[in-house]
């Protein structure tokens, strides 16, 4: 019995969602299957290229300054260009930016092609995210954004397990397989995914959304807010868990398959959780899984095997799994369809700028203080996070449709000017 309602539930998962889904969800596979640089960029500085743990902070920052930029400008692109044409750009960037990479010797250049990485890389991301909510049913966008995120992680649980031994072998090969899978990600984009933007929002060319609307929507932004700040914690799983395990004298193939437990957890518990959270309350919902990150990096300062170090990543895994499809929802609700990119970009935005200042809060506080503070530092800011969500759910509807709701204040603010 429990092996046919296993069944039913795994049919019900997918069905029901378009092919172009399914293509775009494998080019989002592939992608990640070839994500080996983010995994052992911080090792290869320090461990091969003998670089301070500052330094390798300092290129992770400039890699997320990169995607700063381009957060924005991908939203844009994504509302006037379209979202085939913004992922065929970013996609073929990346790639060639990618294989650069991984020939440069100086210092200076390393930084600055990085940046270049960053800008190429994060362009994409708020076009995928407006595809899926284009061409998904309002109905099936939670159980197609946790599918698209289940992709992600199971990339990631492979590639975060190969990349530890093909750093041992060559740094090089990473770059150059990184750059040929995401090359193979373009071409699959090019041949079977069409393009998904709104006939309305293309005749307005992006209608009357423009980025200081994204801006001024004070509510909306609340949440981008606090989605910098689990972001920012979230982050040191990437660059502050290698350094810290680095210098505690774990080797490449440590961190990789301690972290691997993060998306081998998110591949068998993301689908049946969504299902689980789907209907449940928010609020309880985002606070819980704010303070479950926190202190489930808290934790990592009593790790000191790579045993110990993996039950942590149990733990804030956990929070990432109710936390993901948790807050995509929200903020679908809060983007309306003409400026889709625009308020996808902005979101983005928050996780770019986490980007940029994890790497250098842990490089700068593992070198000056110890590993220890940073982990308390990340308690303390997934409490933050957690009471900021309390307070703001509290003053959003539950069951209102924000993007309507955004609608009619665009509206009611335009007939106030004309008045």
């Amino acid at each position: 019995m429990s092996v046919a309602r296993l069944r039913r539930a795994a049919r019900e998962t997918v069905s029901g969602l378009p092919r172009e889904f399914w293509w775009l969800w494998t080019s989002t596979l592939v992608n990640r299957l070839g994500a080996f640089v983010a995994t052992f960029m911080a090792l290869y500085l320090t461990l091969d290229r003998g670089y301070s743990a500052s330094y390798a902070g300092l290129v992770a920052s400039l890699h997320g300054l990169g995607g700063v930029v381009s957060s924005l400008a991908g939203g844009v692109m994504a509302d006037r260009l379209g979202r085939r044409p913004t992922l065929l750009i970013a996609q073929t960037a990346t790639a060639g930016s990618v294989a650069l990479l991984g020939f440069m010797q100086d210092p200076v250049t390393i930084a600055a092609v990085a940046f270049l990485v960053g800008m190429a890389s994060n362009a994409s991301r708020p076009a995928v995210q407006a595809m899926m909510a284009d061409i998904v049913r309002p109905e099936d966008r939670v159980r197609a954004f946790s599918l698209n995120y289940w992709a992600i992680n199971l990339g990631f649980a492979v590639s975060s397990m190969a990349a530890g031994f093909i750093a041992e072998f060559s740094y090089l090969a990473g770059f150059l397989i990184e750059a040929g899978m995401t090359l193979a990600c373009a071409v699959v984009v090019f041949l079977k995914v069409p393009e998904s933007r709104p006939a309305a929002a293309a005749k307005q060319d992006g209608g009357d959304v423009s980025l200081v609307t994204v801006l001024r929507d004070g509510r909306y932004m609340a949440v981008v807010g606090l989605s910098f700040l689990v972001a920012l914690v979230f982050q040191q799983g990437s660059v502050g868990l290698p350094v810290a395990m680095g210098r505690a004298g774990f080797t490449p193939a440590d961190y990789g398959l301690a972290i691997a437990v993060n998306g081998i957890l998110i591949v068998a518990l993301q689908i049946p959780v969504t299902r689980f959270i789907e209907h449940r309350d928010p609020r309880t919902l985002l606070v819980v899984s704010s303070v479950l990150a926190g202190y489930g990096f808290g934790l990592t300062a009593f790790a000191g095997s790579v045993g110990v170090f993996a039950l942590t990543v149990c733990v804030w895994t956990l929070a990432e799994i109710v936390n993901a499809p948790t807050q995509t929802g929200l903020v679908v609700r809060l983007s309306p369809v003409q400026g889709r990119g625009r308020y996808q970009g902005v979101y983005t935005l928050s996780w770019s700028v986490a980007g940029l200042v994890a790497p250098l809060m842990s490089g700068a506080v593992i070198d000056r203080f110890g590993a220890e503070w940073l982990w308390a530092m990340c308690a303390a800011v997934g409490t933050a996070a957690g009471v900021g969500y309390g307070v703001l759910m509290r003053r959003l509807p539950p069951e209102e449709d924000a993007a309507v709701s955004s609608r009619r204040r665009q509206r009611a603010q335009a007939s106030e000017q004309a008045a």
